[in-house]
Order: C-alpha cells, then structure tokens, then sequence
C-alpha cells in the first residue's frame, strides 16, 4: 500500500443517544466500563479464548486502560490523551497490539434534548501497514455491539 492509500483509510465513526446527561453518560462510558463492555467477546483474553476479570478506564490524561486477564496478566489497551469530563475523551488503542501498532479513539458527549448522543470516532488506521484496512473493516461492525452494550447498561 502506498502512503496516499494509507492515508485515505477512513475513520469508523458510531453514534448512539442514551436517556442521561452528558456528565453521567461520561461516567458510565469510562468510569463504570466494566459494568457494560461486552468482555465475552471484546477483549485480548477472548481472542486467546479464556475469560478476562474484567476491565478498568483510569481517569486523566495518561491513564490506561487495561484488561484484567483470568489469570491476573493485564493487557493494555491504550492510554488516554485527552480528557474532558462530561464532553469527550481520547486514547490510543491498541489491544493485543504493540503501543507502537495503535490508532486512536476519540469519544465526545453532546446533550441532545433529555440525552446524549455519543459519538465514538477510530482512526489512525495508516498505522498497521497493510493490515489497516482488513482491521478497520473490522472494527466498523464491532463497535455496533460495544455501543449496543453500552445503550443497554442505561
């Protein structure tokens, strides 16, 4: 692939209105992730075909996101660079990756009438070379069911 084709992959963008404001759909999103995220089938540890304990979001600029493994070994997913309670949040991503082999996520809260639409945008996908496109048509069906998970948890 060359580099004008690399870089003309396109983001995986999702959206979905939950019934909460902003700042509490913030809250469940990353703060309660282990409440809803679909860890039967999104995780490393369900790639590996073994249950994982569950997964945590830590809060701030530089926190990790990190899988607990069934067997206690943590499986970093990415690191959030930006971090705006109530309004959105990004990381790098990269689970069962390398660091060196992420793309980005970025997932914004906006008020909508009684709720919230949140919109997750995924990109970077230049990054992985060749497999790029295979993964972010991946991903574009995958991140259906992680916010399908995500609306029902409301």
């Amino acid at each position: 692939m060359n580099t004008e084709q690399e870089a003309s992959i396109r983001p995986v963008v999702k959206s979905v209105t939950v019934p909460l404001a902003p700042a509490a759909a913030f809250d469940l999103f990353t703060a309660r992730i282990s409440e809803w995220w679909p860890m039967g089938t999104h995780s490393v540890s369900a790639q590996a075909g073994r249950a994982s304990r569950g997964l945590a979001l830590a809060s701030g600029v530089g926190g990790e996101i990190v899988e607990t493994g069934d067997d206690g070994t943590a499986h970093v997913w990415g690191e959030i660079t930006e971090w705006a309670p109530g309004d959105a949040f990004t990381c790098t991503w990269h689970p069962g990756r390398t660091d060196g082999l992420q793309t980005v996520v970025r997932v914004e809260f906006t008020a909508m009438g009684a709720g919230t639409e949140v919109t997750l945008t995924h990109s970077g996908w230049e990054t992985l070379g060749e497999e790029g496109p295979k993964t972010r048509d991946g991903y574009d069906g995958g991140w259906n069911g992680v916010l399908a998970e995500f609306a029902a948890a409301v």
